[in-house]
């Protein structure tokens, strides 16, 4: 019943929002379909704990202590964006950025965005995880444009071009999967894709196939996660959207997608019984983070910036991912949870601040903390705890991955050292001076919600110094699932 609800209310949701999705209540209504949709997470959480691993509905979707923790991650995530972007969307309305149509299409894709994502969590079918996938890129392709500027739909375009086609290797290499499986398995039609009978049997599928299989399969849901080289779409998606966007795509795209490689990482390592899969992931996160780290000295926009930001700390994710064992996927798990509340959190504020200086270019931000102090400290706050300052979470999982590198990578902990320290100096350098500088700002014709911002933040200062009890079951058990060396 709590899958049922899961999936089916953000579907509900985008259906109803398409035809009142311009109404004066349409933003509640959008955030109610998420409340409803966070509730069921939370359910299926509960039962998860208490029951343990779950198959359903003819084992077609698989809840575990992998996924479940990111499906009640993103229902959270998906619940406070759908908060912030009531008198978000409302300010762009009254400065005339967008109408009634475009209002009711924002508000039911972002909903079927929801769907898409959950599904592709819960979904046991490596086939049906491609559609998910394929399903988020379309919907997020129509949110990226919603504004109709040249510039948003030339970033859309880039998006749609360079996600379709990393997707299209996504596609080969599972082909490639489930011609390895019917191998294994027998004439087993459709089922010879559920990743439950591909783990009973994975080391007896052919390591050639299913090396082959990873690499596109990398590849492709790489270019999901924003993985250097193939990363150039999310800088101009995130700029040129709609900033409640930018925080889903952020807090929430690149998780789902990463899932998506880590589960094929554990079935080609248990085939091939070799690292060829730990060193690929290794290789493109620490060129992720490099890349990123030196990009962002060259950014003007806001929110280009912390798009980048997220290049990199995608790579620290990918690379401890990498590494495997206990304490990496333990590290990354936590990483991951810390970066989508802090970086969702700072678009939260990087959008608000936008909307008073009627600009994104950091050049014409300045003096926030002068106007509106819980916008300045909020941006300031979630740019340290984003930097890895302690006493907030990011510093924890980032000191894991660092002393990890040290035990298993040592030849690694140089280049992390260096992309995190270029990272800190580059944005720190550009948000000090757009909180602290002489004002440029003015008053917004509705209150920002700045709730959620603090919500986050808080929550990341909690899982700095303290992660509660069943959270740390959670990581352990999907720690020891996920494996590695």
């Amino acid at each position: 019943m709590e899958l049922i609800l899961l999936l089916g209310a953000p579907v509900i949701g985008a259906l109803v929002l398409a035809l009142r999705g311009d109404r004066s209540y349409g933003p509640e209504v959008n955030a109610g379909f998420s409340a409803v949709t966070f509730a069921s997470a939370c359910a299926l959480a509960v039962r998860v704990v208490s029951y343990g691993p779950l198959l359903l509905y003819d084992e077609q979707f698989v809840i575990d202590a992998f996924n479940v923790f990111l499906v009640a991650l993103t229902a959270f995530v998906g619940l406070t964006t759908a908060l912030f972007s009531r008198p978000y969307m409302r300010v762009e309305v009254a400065n005339g950025k967008l109408g009634p149509g475009r209002l009711r299409l924002y508000h039911s894709m972002y909903q079927l965005f929801t769907a898409t994502m959950l599904l592709a969590l819960t979904t046991n079918n490596l086939g049906l995880l491609w559609v998910a996938m394929e399903a988020a890129t379309l919907s997020t392709v129509l949110l990226v444009t919603l504004y109709r500027t040249p510039a948003s739909l030339e970033a859309g375009w880039k998006y749609f071009i360079l996600c379709g086609v990393g997707i299209a290797q996504a596609l080969f290499g599972t082909m490639l999967l489930y011609f390895a499986a019917e191998h294994a398995l027998g004439s087993a039609g459709v089922t010879a894709l559920l990743w439950t009978h591909l783990a009973a049997v994975k080391g007896q599928l052919e390591p050639t196939v299913v090396a082959l299989a990873f690499v596109f399969l990398l590849v492709g849901y790489g270019t999901k996660v924003g993985l250097a080289p193939l990363h150039n779409w999310l800088p101009d998606a995130h700029a040129e959207g709609p900033t409640p966007i930018s925080a889903v795509l952020s807090g929430l795209l690149l998780n789902v997608a990463i899932y998506a490689i880590v589960r094929c990482k554990i079935l080609v390592e248990g085939s091939l019984g070799s690292a060829l899969p730990s060193q690929m992931m290794m290789g493109f996160g620490l060129a992720s983070m490099l890349l990123a780290a030196f990009f962002l000295w060259r950014q003007r926009d806001i929110k280009r910036l912390f798009a980048y930001s997220s290049i990199e700390h995608m790579g620290i994710v990918t690379f401890a991912f990498g590494m495997g064992g206990p304490i990496a996927n333990f590290a990354a798990l936590l990483h991951m949870t810390v970066h989508s509340l802090t970086k969702s959190a700072i678009f939260y504020a990087v959008g608000h601040a936008a909307q008073k200086s009627g600009s994104q270019l950091i050049e014409n931000i300045r003096g926030l903390v002068t106007i509106s102090p819980t916008i300045g400290w909020g941006l300031m706050l979630g740019s340290l705890a984003i930097l890895g300052m302690p006493p907030f979470g990011v510093f924890a999982s980032e000191f894991l991955v660092l002393t990890t590198a040290m035990k298993q990578q040592p030849w690694a902990t140089p280049f992390l050292l260096l992309a995190l320290g270029v990272a800190f100096a580059a944005i720190f350098g550009k948000v000090q001076p757009m909180v602290f500088g002489e004002t440029t700002a003015r008053r917004l014709p509705h209150p920002p919600a700045l709730l959620p911002v603090f919500v986050h933040l808080g929550l990341v200062l909690v899982l700095g110094l303290w992660i509660p009890p069943y959270l740390a079951a959670w990581y352990h058990d999907a720690a020891r699932l996920i494996g590695g060396p």
